[in-house]
Parts: C-alpha cells; structure tokens; sequence
C-alpha cells in the first residue's frame, strides 16, 4: 500500500500534468480518512471527495483497496452521480483487464505504461466527454 499513482492521464490541457499529481496525492489522503472512520459500506464509489478551483474530485476504492480517483471540470455542465459511477465500473474494468495480463506484475507499484490500458482510458475519457460530465 504505496499509495503512488498508477496512472495519471490528463484529457485537460488548461491545468498542468503536476496539479494532477498533487490532487492525486491529496485525494488518497481523504479516501483513507473516509474509509478508516465511516462505516463499512460494500459501495466502492465514494462520491464527491473534494471540489477546488473550478473541479470536483470523485473517489472510488476497489476491493484490493486500489484507488481511483478522477477529476472533473464543474464548469462542463451537472455532474450525475450515476455518471460517475458508470465512469468509475468503465475504469475499474481496464484496470482489471490489466491486472490479468501475465506480464503485468502487481506488485512492482510502478506506473502502468500498458498501451492497450492507456487506450481503454483515452476511450474511456473521450466518452465520458459526451455524456456532460
């Protein structure tokens, strides 16, 4: 339990690359202090996280206890929670397809650099573009 970054792709090129890494790194600290205090929930979304700035950040945890976490303009229109828990079932699956590759080695806790997993979240991330959130 690292608790580095995977993976950090950025589909907004108003915000640098290094906000996203300081949001990651914020955003792990709230969803442990959420999942140490409340109580156990079986949902793995956890909803809105934080906003700042003009972006809301959304947690999800896995069963392994692997985090997901994406940010999203509040300027682009109402986010929906069935959205984003949609968007999060979509990413959790890569992650998944990822895990399962032979070559891929789970515990390294190195960045995912799989070009298939990058180009389910390029997929992902542009879809995600059509439904407002």
């Amino acid at each position: 339990e690292q608790n580095n970054p995977l993976y950090i792709k950025n589909f907004n090129t108003s915000h640098p690359d290094l906000k996203y890494h300081y949001i990651a790194h914020t955003s792990i600290d709230v969803i442990e202090e959420r999942v140490s205090n409340g109580p156990k929930s079986l949902d793995a979304y956890l909803g809105l996280l934080y906003a700042m700035e003009d972006l809301a950040v959304y947690g999800y945890i896995t069963n392994t206890r692997v985090k997901i976490i994406a940010v999203v303009s509040v300027t682009d229109g109402i986010i929906r929670d069935a959205d984003m828990k949609a968007l999060f079932r979509k990413i959790h699956s890569a992650y998944v397809a990822n895990v399962c590759n032979p070559f891929y080695n789970v515990d390294s806790q190195k960045p995912i650099t799989s070009k298939s997993f990058t180009k389910a979240i390029e997929s992902i991330g542009m879809s995600a573009r059509t439904l407002e959130i």
